[in-house]
């Protein structure tokens, strides 16, 4: 027999929670319904991360550790009560978009699966003016957290220093976001090209702990993820609970909060009591909008002082004076990258996606950095047993590899994520490097919808 639904009033709206003791989070024991309660908890905060803004759903609907599937368009059965705005994307396609509004909304959206909340830097409003800069602190495989505060902090004097204000918090995965609101007069293009100022100036006062490069195999300590803020990118918003076993919170903090926070503290146990006794110290972000002219004259100053436009995501055009964009290990010999591409102004659609070269394929590149790869897999996990049966073949070559060694990308599909392993064997001896092998794994994502 079918659970009954629960019923909650919101807003004026009835809200029926399907599945209600269905579990999201097995170690934890956290269901639909515990999940739904969190939210309403810290309601005016999460809200106002996403209120009027469009949002793309994220939805675990086998759970916290099934595999997520991204879904941009609004559900056409929906509630007369949520309103929808059409988006436009980089690839020139359109979709009508969720746009949470109230407390009946998110409950909504949380009922359909969706454990983080993934909203557009734009409101409804003014779809083609962000009124958000978001600073990404993602660190290396092996950084550890005192460095990501120390980063952050840098953050924050970079950010000060070019007229804005910083918000931080903790992103509730492995690293820390720190948004600053500004006033919706660029487009994303200007946004991301201050973001890329804002990258290389942390990096250039504190080039040991980070780093602005894009390339996996080039980075080290806590990379700042100025890509973040290309058009059609999303960020888990403030009070979003994340999909990983102890129910973590994003978690907004004072800037005195930093320096010692553990993001291990803020769960979906304990922020409603934070929030019920400190109230959000993000509450008055709204009033402290800022302007991007300064950082767009240290962008100015960088470009004319030879520094090229910085490696923008796979999937759009190449831009106005980007850099070649092919990683390093693969730099065609004597060209130094791609051949010649005819580029697009910054924001500008992306060329349809193409699916992974098959193992092998000639290519006439020249590596730079000694690369192999392990793994091509829907699911993390599936990826991850691959990696473990290739150290189980090379039980020689694996202490020689340091974290940072270890690529793990999740690789964006049609509409749900992929995962890819490589190893970058740079700290093995070049006699004792293992060849490239057949995949453990060998998923093709594309499977199916290839002409």
């Amino acid at each position: 027999m079918a659970e009954p639904k629960k019923v909650l009033e919101l807003a004026g709206h009835e809200v029926a929670v399907s599945n209600p003791s269905k579990v999201y989070f097995p170690r934890a024991g956290v269901t639909k319904l515990d999940m739904v309660r969190y939210y309403l908890a810290v309601a005016p905060g999460a809200l106002g991360g996403v209120r009027g803004r469009p949002m793309a759903l994220k939805r675990f609907v086998n759970g916290a550790e099934g595999e997520p599937f991204f879904q941009k368009r609004a559900p056409e059965k929906r509630p007369d009560f949520v309103r929808t705005v059409e988006l436009s994307f980089p690839s020139g396609r359109t979709a009508d978009e969720v746009v949470v509004t109230d407390e009946a909304v998110l409950a909504w959206v949380i009922n359909l699966g969706c454990i983080d909340l993934n909203p557009h830097p734009v409101r409804a409003a003014d779809l083609d003016h962000p009124d958000e800069l978001r600073v990404d602190l993602d660190p290396v495989p092996g950084v550890p957290w005192p460095q990501i505060r120390d980063v952050a902090m840098v953050a924050r004097d970079v950010l000060a220093d070019y007229g804005l204000a910083g918000w931080p918090k903790t992103s509730g995965s492995r690293g820390m976001h720190i948004y600053a609101r500004i006033e919706p007069r660029w487009e994303f293009g200007e946004v991301r090209r201050a973001a890329v100022a804002v990258a290389r100036e942390i990096e250039r006062r504190a080039p040991d702990i980070a780093t602005s490069k894009w390339w996996k195999e080039e980075r080290h300590g806590v990379f700042v993820d100025y890509n973040q803020n290309a058009k059609d990118r999303t960020v888990a918003s403030a009070y979003s609970l994340r999909p990983v076993p102890d129910v973590r919170v994003s978690t907004p903090l004072t800037w005195a909060e930093v320096p010692s926070c553990d993001p291990a503290e803020y769960t979906i146990g304990t922020v409603p009591e934070r929030f019920a006794r400190t109230g959000d110290p993000w509450a008055e972000m709204d009033a402290a909008a800022g302007s991007l002219d300064g950082l767009l004259e240290l962008a100015a100053r960088d470009e004319a002082a030879g520094l090229p436009d910085a490696p923008w995501p796979p999937h759009y055009d190449k831009q106005a004076g980007e850099a070649p964009r092919v990683q390093p290990s693969k730099r065609r010999a004597g060209s130094g990258g791609r051949s010649p591409e005819t580029p697009r102004s910054r924001g500008g659609s992306p060329p349809p996606r193409t699916p992974p070269a098959p193992l092998g394929t000639p290519r006439g590149r020249q590596s730079t950095m000694p690369l192999i790869e392990v793994a091509r897999a829907e699911t993390r996990d599936e990826a991850m047993a691959g990696l473990e049966r290739w150290k189980a073949k090379h039980p020689e070559v694996w202490p020689r590899l340091e974290p940072a060694d270890v690529l793990v990308d999740a690789m964006r599909g049609r509409s749900s994520v992929w995962y890819r392993i490589r190893l970058n064997l740079r700290h093995v001896p070049e006699a004792e490097r293992p060849p490239q092998e057949p995949l453990e794994v060998d998923y093709n994502p594309w499977a199916g919808f290839q002409s």
